[in-house]
């Protein structure tokens, strides 16, 4: 193995929208995400925080999103993705959530990614616009998931 194929590249943390995305295999996802997200997933370095799966299942509540079949098996099914791991809600993540040192909405699952992200040193991959204009101020690292 060379200098430059030992180097790992940063671990992704997925929005919800993405991993519904990569999950069900929509279009939305481009071409250089999806690519990110094989190699982080061969890397074991791919992540989905817990809020996620409390979002999956209030979009599915509110009958924003439908799956197949019941949500918990479908979120079992997700998590279950080779190189795909689940970030726990830590204290120091939800209370960070509330203490970001820039202005955002208070979408509680947008926080608690930026959150998680900041944390963890992840990049938030995202097609969300306002989150995506925040990390280009540099507040935390994202990727456009649409390209």
């Amino acid at each position: 193995m060379t200098a430059a194929e030992s180097v790992q590249r940063p671990r992704l943390l997925l929005d919800t929208h993405v991993l519904v995305w990569l999950i069900l295999g929509e279009a939305g996802l481009g071409a250089k995400a999806r690519a990110a997200i094989r190699v982080a997933a061969r890397q074991d370095r791919l992540l989905v925080a817990a809020i996620t799966t409390w979002e999956i299942a209030m979009l599915v509540t509110k009958k924003r999103i439908e799956l197949d079949g019941d949500v918990m098996d479908w979120v079992r099914d997700a998590l279950a993705t080779p190189g795909l791991s689940l970030v726990p809600l830590e204290p120091e993540i939800a209370v960070a959530s509330t203490r970001l040192p820039f202005a955002m909405h208070a979408d509680p699952a947008d926080r608690m990614l930026v959150a998680t992200s900041r944390q963890l040193g992840a990049t938030l991959v995202t097609a969300d616009r306002a989150l995506l204009g925040m990390a280009g101020k540099g507040h935390f690292r994202a990727m456009d998931a649409g390209k």
